[in-house]
């Protein structure tokens, strides 16, 4: 009896403690990993989500990168934190497909972590020289069925969303063309102005001012609608390749074990931050895309249907996995 007593006394002890941990919670600083460099969008997101974060939770919400492998380095480092709530990830949507595109990996880009919410959607545009032959999708099909094998168009780096939105684009519209990769957008970019390369697919954000200055044409975005920055483009959509829809994302999530208040909170605290204007705006203008939050999940079912999908495009596609 007395060692029920006494087993009966810890379940109480821990039922009232539980709920006492969440209530407390945030007593200390939280950590905001994300993958990549200081002052890219990734970085530029992480921050300017922290600011309201902090402000909402009343504890500091620190910014800190964990640059390699693209962005698997930061989302190992998450995945093997305390699950506590004081350690959160920023992943893009290079984490769903490292899924299919590395060999191994030292976590399950889904079940290692516990999903709070997404942050903001952005597309990609397909975009070309001015002088370039074709001036919309459909051009562009025709032209690359008249010489297969034969069309470049440059991208951001293997395995990057960008080069996978080429590829994607190739199955769905039965054409062959060639990826060149670049280590980077902005490299990518310089390839197209100086004449290496014809076609480059790229954030819309880093299109549209070469667009409004007229040193490149955009033939498409790869977004199921038109967007308000680039109205007068047409979707791949609309333009002869029904369904086609692509577009990365960026979100926050936290190790696998993290209590469900915990997680909670936090997703209210998110809510609660992009409902604010200026945060809405300002990550709009950064990645020319759409603030847009979401439940746990239904983060975690989007993660889990990109990784599949991008898993499958890396096959059809035969892109060697990486170590």
């Amino acid at each position: 009896m007395a060692l029920h007593r006494f087993a009966g006394a810890l379940l109480g002890a821990a039922l009232l403690a539980g709920p006492a941990i969440a209530s407390d919670y945030p007593s200390r600083p939280i950590t905001l990993i994300h993958g990549f460099a200081a002052g890219g969008t990734a970085d530029a997101i992480s921050r300017i989500l922290a600011q309201p974060m902090s402000e909402i939770l009343k504890q500091p919400v620190i910014v800190e990168q964990r640059t390699g492998a693209g962005g698997n380095t930061a989302s190992r480092v998450v995945a093997t934190a305390a699950p506590d709530g004081y350690t959160l990830g920023l992943p893009t949507g290079g984490h769903a497909v490292s899924a299919g595109l590395y060999k191994s990996l030292p976590f399950h880009p889904v079940d290692s972590f516990e999903m709070i919410s997404t942050v903001v959607y952005y597309a990609f545009a397909i975009a070309a020289r001015p002088d370039f032959e074709a001036n919309d999708i459909k051009g562009l099909v025709a032209l690359a069925k008249s010489k297969p094998g034969k069309l470049d168009y440059g991208s951001a780096g293997v395995g990057s969303t960008h080069h996978l939105t080429g590829e994607l684009l190739a199955s769905m519209a039965g054409i062959q063309w060639n990826h060149i990769p670049y280590r980077g957008e902005a490299a990518a970019f310089t390839g197209l102005l100086s004449g290496e390369l014809p076609i480059i697919i790229a954030t819309t954000v880093t299109v549209a001012p070469q667009l409004k200055a007229g040193k490149l044409k955009a033939l498409a975005v790869s977004s199921p609608t038109r967007l308000r920055d680039m109205p007068n483009v047409p979707t791949v959509a609309e333009s002869g390749i029904p369904g086609f829809d692509v577009r990365t994302w960026a979100g926050l999530f936290a190790p696998k074990g993290t209590p469900k208040d915990i997680v909670a909170k936090l997703n209210a605290t998110v809510q609660q931050a992009l409902a604010r204007p200026e945060v809405k705006t300002r990550l709009e203008e950064v990645v020319g895309g759409d603030a847009q939050g979401s439940t746990p999940e239904e983060m975690k079912a989007m993660v889990a249907r990109e990784a599949a999908r991008w898993t499958d495009v890396i096959k059809k596609a035969n892109i060697p996995q990486q170590e």
